[in-house]
């Protein structure tokens, strides 16, 4: 699997063990990116009058064809936190409506909602799920114990940040749907990472990065929203597709694709990121980098003696354990300046996470110098 190290563009001097925050770029995805950015540069008109819809139309047609939907449901935007922000500000609530997620949702989100929340009026309820998880129903049914008569969103991540689980998402959104619930999904985390079939899932809103797994370049992000949501997406930003005088057949993507100058090559370079994957076989690679998830989750019980926080059906290529007592802050400092390794090092819920995030170029060898590190450290203390 080490073998694809060479793809990449990041500092062999350190172990990046910290994909899940912003991704990495491969060589060939990185060169299309700067390509595109070359091509602006020599011909801006041209390339942002003439040239822009057709390339951006062929570009949510290939993302389409990944996430299995109707490229007129979807609108590239720079990142996942943009996309819910469309949504949650236009969702028509007030006192007396409720918002139902839970405590291991990313915290921009959180302060999003509590943000709408304390000047609309609504309530956003985090619903606690216990750890550990062994298993779906464990979510579920703690999950559905939050809902009330007042509920009329739902907004969970499809995989969690600080957790790394996946969560049913499916089975939320078909029960949602069943009782007039709106979903809300934040797939941060989750294309590249786990197979992402959106007509399958039918949430009325899903959220992406595709920096982030899929490995496309930074900015590239996108918002997918049901035909019957379309009209009431008022843009952040109003510019010439609000009442276009040449409407696309979708509200959608007229009122929220063209805001004016900036740059849209991150965006068109997602098929060359599409096109990497499949040229190395990504659910081969998946499966061994979350074999090696899984022998990491395996070596953090026994070393902190922690019990595991999910059981490994439920993460893919990211994992996070629970450390012994320890300064959180300290910890991470020693590991990236004195140890050069990149890895997410937080407290959540009270208590210290460690979260690994495992791609093509990691290895065994990078897992066992985090592990002699870690033993290192808390010897030291």
């Amino acid at each position: 699997m080490n073998s694809l190290a060479k793809e990449f563009l990041l500092d062999p001097e350190y172990i990046y063990l910290n994909h899940g925050s912003f991704g990495a770029t491969p060589r060939k995805v990185f060169e299309r990116y700067q390509g595109l950015q070359r091509e602006l540069e020599s011909q801006p008109v041209a390339f942002l009058d003439r040239q822009f819809q057709s390339r951006m139309d062929d570009a949510r047609r290939c993302l389409a064809e990944f996430l299995n939907t109707n490229p007129d449901r979807l609108v590239y935007v720079s990142n996942a936190t943009t996309a819910v922000n469309i949504v949650a500000r236009n969702l028509p609530l007030g006192p007396g409506d409720e918002v139902l997620s839970t405590d291991h949702e990313y915290g921009a989100m959180d302060r999003t909602w509590q943000f709408l929340a304390s000047r609309q009026g609504f309530k956003y309820v985090r619903q606690p799920i216990s750890i550990p998880i062994p298993n779906s129903s464990h979510i579920l049914d703690q999950f559905w114990g939050g809902v009330t008569s007042n509920t009329r969103v739902i907004f969970l991540s499809h995989i969690t940040s600080p957790t790394a689980l996946i969560f049913p998402i499916k089975e939320i959104c078909t029960e949602a749907k069943a009782r007039g619930i709106l979903t809300v999904i934040d797939g941060a985390h989750a294309p590249g990472q786990i197979p992402v079939d959106l007509a399958d899932l039918d949430a009325d809103f899903y959220a992406g990065n595709l920096h982030k797994w899929l490995c496309a370049p930074k900015g590239a992000g996108f918002l997918y929203a049901h035909p019957d949501h379309h009209a009431c997406l008022d843009p952040l930003i109003v510019s010439w597709g609000w009442k276009s005088e040449k409407p696309g057949p979708s509200l959608l993507i007229d009122h929220h694709e063209w805001q004016g100058t900036r740059d849209p090559a991150a965006w068109l370079a997602v098929p060359e990121a599409i096109q990497f994957q499949d040229t190395y076989h990504w659910d081969t690679i998946r499966q061994s980098c979350h074999k090696l998830a899984v022998e990491t989750q395996a070596r953090l019980v026994e070393f902190t003696g922690e019990p595991a926080i999910v059981n490994p059906d439920l993460f893919a290529q990211m994992v996070s354990s629970k450390l012994p007592a320890v300064d959180t802050q300290d910890l991470h400092h020693y590991l990236y300046e004195q140890c050069q390794i990149e890895v997410p090092v937080f407290n959540w819920n009270g208590f210290p996470l460690l979260r690994v995030s495992i791609q093509a170029y990691n290895s065994c060898l990078h897992i066992d110098h985090l592990m002699d590190t870690l033993l290192k450290y808390y010897n030291d203390l």
